[in-house]
């Protein structure tokens, strides 16, 4: 039990999210800034939970995505935060929105 609560113990700021898709009925877990919640990849992701799994879930937040397609979206999430936060100004939305969603 105590173990349980070490995992579901999550630093501010921070979100758990389990990947997966239903078919496989195995989802792997992660933990994500909760700014990449805002990001519109990630918008792109949470409305489709919202139409797979409704509003009202128990548990952590589930994307019905594949591991590899959220590890993309993941990746350049974190590059355009790299890139925003040494005082590049290019916004590389065009290039993000390509990213198929075929397995989402």
């Amino acid at each position: 039990m105590q173990e349980e609560k070490k995992k579901m113990k999550l630093k501010k700021g921070w979100v758990a999210v389990e990947v997966g898709l239903a078919d496989d009925n195995e989802f792997q877990r992660f933990v994500i800034p909760i700014s990449y919640l805002y990001h519109p990849l990630f918008q792109r992701l949470l409305d489709e939970a919202r139409e797979v799994y409704g509003y009202h879930t128990t548990g952590p937040l589930r994307l019905p995505c594949s591991v590899d397609d959220f590890l993309d979206i993941r990746s350049q999430i974190e590059r355009e935060t790299t890139s925003h936060s040494h005082g590049r100004r290019h916004h590389h939305h065009q290039l993000s929105m390509s990213l198929s969603f075929n397995s989402c």
